[in-house]
């Protein structure tokens, strides 16, 4: 009897905690209910990595201008379209001038004349976007444009380099 006794008490001691271990609380009214695991949605960002790096860096680039230069939005409407023409021209005719200095040209006059054509075109681009961005932005703004691609070319040689192991120090 003292068995049965035992075990009675036992089992409405289990009923009685458990039934309050699974009640459940209303939610108050500052509570805003979560989304259970299986309804979250997970978004991944994946990498650009199927874009060209020199778009991906141009675009890194035009971002770091934007925050730098601290445009109105017309400015900038006005500002980014003729930067990336300007940066579209520098970079064709760099391009060339490099090509044009390749162990598969040949030397002599030749190539010296080229090369001396293609920094006076270089100078030539520079001074007439110069002008035409005189003409959307007060000069103090389109010095710190030259000393902000300055600041992020450096930035971005010095990362470069560290990811390549050749820091020197």
């Amino acid at each position: 009897m003292t068995n049965l006794l035992k075990y009675t008490f036992a089992l409405a001691f289990i009923l009685s905690v458990g039934s309050a271990a699974y009640a459940q609380v209303p939610p108050s009214p500052h509570f805003e209910r979560r989304p259970a695991y299986h309804e979250r949605v997970v978004v991944v960002q994946e990498p650009n990595n199927h874009q060209n790096p020199q778009v991906r860096i141009e675009n890194i680039k035009i971002k770091f201008l934007k925050q730098q230069l601290n445009l109105t939005p017309e400015q900038s409407q006005k500002f980014f379209p003729l930067y990336r023409e300007y940066q579209h021209e520098l970079f064709n005719m760099l391009r060339l001038k490099r090509l044009n200095n390749t162990n598969a040209q040949a030397d002599g006059t030749d190539q010296i004349n080229k090369d001396l054509y293609y920094d006076s075109q270089i100078v030539s681009i520079k001074m007439r976007f110069k002008d035409a961005f005189l003409k959307i932005l007060p000069p103090e703004k389109v010095s710190e444009l030259y000393k902000s691609e300055k600041q992020f070319n450096d930035e971005l040689v010095r990362s470069l380099s560290e990811r390549n192991g050749n820091v020197n120090n």
